[in-house]
């Protein structure tokens, strides 16, 4: 099974699950590069009409970000519903910042008053993680202040409101086999050297224990994802790799259960500006 949802132009698409509906969240293909100003939500019942797009999020007048509005998560905490976003302005490094609404079709509003990631470091692509009911920040750190393309975690406050530990480097995209040095990094970053990058990263525990990480980076023929597995069945890892690409042409991806009881997994395909759509394919593992 594998279904391209045409008519929707998202990059980095994120399903929730809840109350008898699918909500599908995503970044804006037409600003996703350029000056950005929101978030949308798209709403099915039957996973293939959708209803939408209707407005999450707005930027308010003196919000921080002007850029960069990527990769929006949507989970359900308690009885609340909390958006995960990355931002970016021209004046300040991409943060990642969370959003909270009393429903899943918003409004949200921030609830860290900014980005909860180092103002001294380029973050981007947060999910969270419940690992043993304690929440925990994934996200990448990448390309051009990290060449070896970092997935670091650091450990929230139960509200979701600040980080409240030491930060951790999980894994780098460089530790894979099938990841490959971008062959644009002097052109866009200015690098000089092999340069690494790593996006989209999204944690699945099994019945079973096994812990593994969807993620993203370059292949042998473009944008791809990768699916690693804790060794010791927590986020410290260490976190082993598959040798091929999971996912080869389109990438950022996460996986749900459907209404059906069946997983699916879903990413954005191609990775062509303009061209992104939400794809879903069953999910094996």
């Amino acid at each position: 099974m594998m279904n391209k949802i045409e008519n929707i132009r998202i990059r980095d698409p994120f399903v929730l699950v809840d109350n008898g509906c699918y909500f599908l969240y995503g970044t804006r293909s037409e600003t996703a590069w350029s000056d950005a100003d929101g978030f949308d939500v798209y709403k099915s019942t039957d996973f293939k009409t959708w209803e939408g797009h209707k407005e999450i999020f707005h930027r308010p007048k003196d919000f921080w970000a002007t850029d960069s509005f990527w990769a929006p998560e949507c989970i359900k905490f308690g009885t609340e519903y909390y958006l995960i976003a990355t931002f970016g302005s021209k004046t300040r490094k991409k943060g990642i910042e969370i959003l909270k609404s009393s429903s899943p079709e918003g409004p949200f509003e921030s609830i860290t008053g900014g980005p909860i990631t180092s103002d001294e470091w380029n973050c981007l692509d947060g999910t969270v993680y419940f690992e043993e009911s304690v929440p925990y920040l994934i996200f990448s750190h990448s390309v051009p202040e990290e060449s070896r393309g970092a997935i670091c975690a650091i450990r929230l406050r139960n509200d979701l409101t600040e980080t409240d530990g030491e930060l951790k480097t999980l894994f780098y995209a460089s530790d894979a086999r099938w990841s490959k040095p971008i062959p644009f990094a002097k052109d866009e970053f200015g690098m000089e050297g092999e340069a690494f990058f790593s996006d989209g990263p999204f944690v699945i525990k099994e019945t079973d224990g096994t812990l593994k990480m969807l993620w993203s980076s370059w292949g042998e023929e473009g944008y791809a994802m990768g699916l690693s597995r804790s060794l010791s069945g927590n986020l410290e890892g260490p976190w082993e790799h598959g040798d091929k690409e999971y996912i080869k042409g389109g990438g950022h991806g996460m996986v749900f259960k459907g209404l059906d009881g069946c997983r699916y997994l879903t990413y954005h395909t191609p990775n062509d500006a303009g061209k992104e759509h939400p794809t879903f394919i069953h999910f094996e593992g």
